[in-house]
């Protein structure tokens, strides 16, 4: 397995790799993915394997506060799940935020998502306090605009050599 920065000539199978994610992650557009693969490929991490795409992650730096990576979709081929794809995806994406600066990555997750929660600890990230709990989650109300309640979680990207 190969894992390196999203590059144009992925297009055509990131996009059926995204599909695959449904309901839960979502296909952008065709010109999303041309600006993810032209201006953030070193947060858009993708794993492949014999030339076929297996993984990906979308993530940028904010500019806003750039001490935070947000991961906007993370993905691996359901027919190649728990093989350390994710693992490796969000390793990469981890040396890219310290190098460049970040101090932690965070993302968002459906409530119902009971698996991508169950990942997410699993992988370390803490699952920040909301105002109420779904089956045992921790959830934000309209963190995303009205209507639009989500799980977050963050990891620390901690150096511990200083």
């Amino acid at each position: 397995m190969n894992i390196r920065p999203l590059h144009q000539d992925d297009i055509p199978a990131i996009l059926d790799l995204m599909e695959l994610g449904a309901p839960y992650v979502r296909a952008r557009t065709t010109s999303d993915y041309w600006l993810y693969a032209n201006l953030f490929s070193t947060t858009c991490p993708v794993a492949e394997d014999n030339g076929q795409l297996l993984g990906a992650v979308i993530a940028f730096r904010s500019q806003d506060h750039p001490d935070d990576l947000y991961l906007q979709d993370v993905i691996t081929d359901p027919d190649h799940r728990r093989r350390g794809i994710s693992t490796a995806l969000l390793a990469a994406v981890r040396d890219a935020g310290h190098g460049l600066g970040c101090r932690r990555l965070y993302l968002t997750s459906e409530p119902d998502n009971i698996a991508a929660h169950n990942t997410w600890t699993r992988l370390g990230f803490t699952n920040i306090s909301g105002d109420r709990t779904v089956n045992g989650v921790e959830v934000i109300s309209d963190y995303k605009g009205p209507g639009k309640h989500r799980a977050v979680y963050e990891l620390p990207l901690i150096d511990t050599t200083d």
